[in-house]
């Protein structure tokens, strides 16, 4: 299974838990590789103060044949101390969940099956199906970016949801013929309300969260364009960007909003910037190279925008939207950055996506 597609499919786990009432975390392991290539998934699955912590092991199809092979592997010396194994499936089947609790090894699919027992928490759920055409749309990773997407415009303009499916898909830079799909996912999923034939957006961090880890996995790594080495990396202040064509993101761009509110401003990992092109001033001017695939360290990223030129933002602003910025934090998993993000979130997001 590819990348992509395993992203996809933890993506859709992770909101069939939500719709048994769990709160769920999803976080990439930003610098680890697995042995196949693939980054180290971790869950956080929480309800009523109760937490229990997994990585992911995911496989698209379980069978009886295959289970005894998988339960033999899983039943190896996990890494001291470190979280249990999570199987995360297509589908399991109700035979098979009840093979799964029987041997004690915590499961969930996308239909919304699960076994999770630990920490004062218990959930088994069992014997639900997929529905053929829900599966497929949802499946899709291009549908998963048009709801990414969608939900971002929804976050930076709240107004939008009472707009016409058109304004939305323009501001959102989707195709107006998947509007209705994403609508009335987000509908099904509590994201969207609808009181009086009206739309409101439902506000709250669990929005935000939920979007900044689901772009993470399904659209932050798409964005990516370019990769560069300079010599005047910590003179990166000194730039000149033109809000029309390039803006901070990530790291620099928490620095430049939080202010003196960084007592003393760490000195950032990587320098996002966004824009469909570096402009060759810059290029020339701080004296870009490209760098190589083992090049993590003082790095400038160079991601595109995936939002429409219609989208409300502060036409000087030298930052992307703060709902974007927060996610950039998040997703490098690097406890700076993470601080960060809390921060960030105090002071510019908390009150529009207040805590539940």
């Amino acid at each position: 299974m590819g990348e992509d597609e395993q992203r996809t499919l933890v993506d859709r786990v992770a909101q069939a838990l939500r719709e048994n009432g769990l709160t769920v975390s999803v976080q990439a392991e930003a610098e680890a590789e697995l042995e196949s290539g693939q980054r180290r998934v971790w869950l956080r699955v929480s309800r009523d103060g109760n937490e229990l912590a997994y990585t992911a092991l995911v496989k698209r199809r379980l069978t009886p044949l295959s289970l005894v092979e998988l339960l033999a592997q899983l039943r190896q010396p996990a890494d001291a101390g470190g979280p249990l194994p999570l199987l995360l499936c297509e589908h399991v089947t109700a035979p098979l969940a009840d093979q799964l609790r029987e041997q004690q090894q915590p499961f969930a699919d996308a239909a919304g099956n699960a076994f999770l027992e630990g920490g004062g928490l218990y959930v088994y759920v069992r014997g639900r199906k997929l529905h053929p055409k829900q599966l497929a749309l949802r499946a899709s990773s291009g549908f998963i970016a048009t709801r990414l997407k969608v939900l971002f415009a929804l976050i930076c303009d709240a107004e939008l949801a009472g707009a016409a499916n058109r304004e939305i898909a323009a501001a959102a830079d989707v195709a107006l013929d998947a509007m209705p799909a994403v609508i009335a996912d987000l509908v099904r999923h509590g994201l969207l309300r609808v009181i009086d034939q009206q739309r409101f957006v439902d506000a709250g961090r669990r929005l935000l969260d939920e979007w900044a880890q689901a772009y993470a996995l399904g659209l932050r790594g798409k964005t990516l364009s370019g990769r560069y080495l300079t010599p005047e990396f910590d003179h990166w202040r000194d730039w000149q960007l033109h809000p029309g064509h390039t803006r901070w993101g990530g790291e620099a761009a928490a620095a430049l909003l939080l202010g003196e509110q960084l007592p003393a401003p760490p000195r950032p990992c990587v320098l996002t910037i966004y824009g469909d092109k570096l402009p060759a001033r810059l290029v020339d001017e701080q004296r870009f190279e490209a760098a190589s695939p083992a090049a993590y360290e003082g790095l400038v990223e160079v991601r595109k925008p995936f939002w429409g030129k219609s989208l409300a933002f502060d036409a000087q602003a030298e930052t992307v939207a703060p709902a974007l910025i927060y996610a950039d934090l998040l997703a490098t998993g690097k406890a700076q950055c993470i601080e960060m993000a809390e921060m960030i979130y105090n002071a510019l997001l908390a009150e529009r996506f207040p805590p539940a």
